[in-house]
């Protein structure tokens, strides 16, 4: 059940810190007031020193781009910033060998912190669908990218779930908007 998930970190303000004031002029690249998933691609660096993958950069801006214009400005980056630093600070107290990759054990509790009781078949299907090279393990990048998941699939279920019983009926039509809404 989701009930006691402390997944949502962030919540909106008003105050921008000059901490998040800073890093969103060093990744507008174009200075439009703006951030697309390019920059924000060209911001993240993974355990690998490579960039986030182009799909994790999307869902993320589309997450938090509450306009729908395919870029967030300071206010919605302030809340990204809140869930990324929030997610890497869950995912490094669980890669205990700083190897910038965490297994299925690591997963669950990395999870089970965040509110969520997945069953350990739920969590290997979550590896495996994220785990490129087999090695049956969940990189930083794909971890986000699956905290973004979540969090949009469990606000959308939430928002069905009016008695707040963990379970929801709809039409295959109304799960089809919200699988797609949700994947992009």
């Amino acid at each position: 059940m989701y009930e006691n998930t402390q997944f949502k970190y962030a919540t909106a303000s008003s105050t921008v810190s000059p901490e998040v004031t800073q890093w969103f002029a060093a990744v507008d690249r174009d200075k439009s007031g703006e951030i697309s998933w390019q920059e924000l691609q060209s911001a993240l660096v993974n355990a690998e020193g490579r960039n986030f993958s182009e799909s994790a950069c999307r869902l993320m801006i589309g997450m938090f781009d509450k306009d729908k214009t395919g870029t967030i400005n300071m206010n919605e980056f302030q809340e990204l910033y809140s869930y990324i630093n929030n997610w890497l600070g869950t995912f490094r107290l669980y890669d205990r060998d700083q190897s910038g990759s965490i297994e299925q054990a690591e997963l669950s509790q990395a999870f089970q912190q965040m509110g969520f009781q997945f069953s350990p078949e739920f969590t290997k299907y979550l590896i495996d669908r994220s785990d490129l090279k087999n090695h049956a393990t969940m990189s930083i990048d794909q971890f986000i990218v699956t905290c973004v998941q979540i969090q949009r699939f469990t606000e959308a279920f939430r928002n069905k779930d009016m008695e707040r019983k963990g379970t929801i009926t709809i039409g295959f039509e109304e799960y089809l908007g919200i699988a797609l809404n949700c994947s992009t």
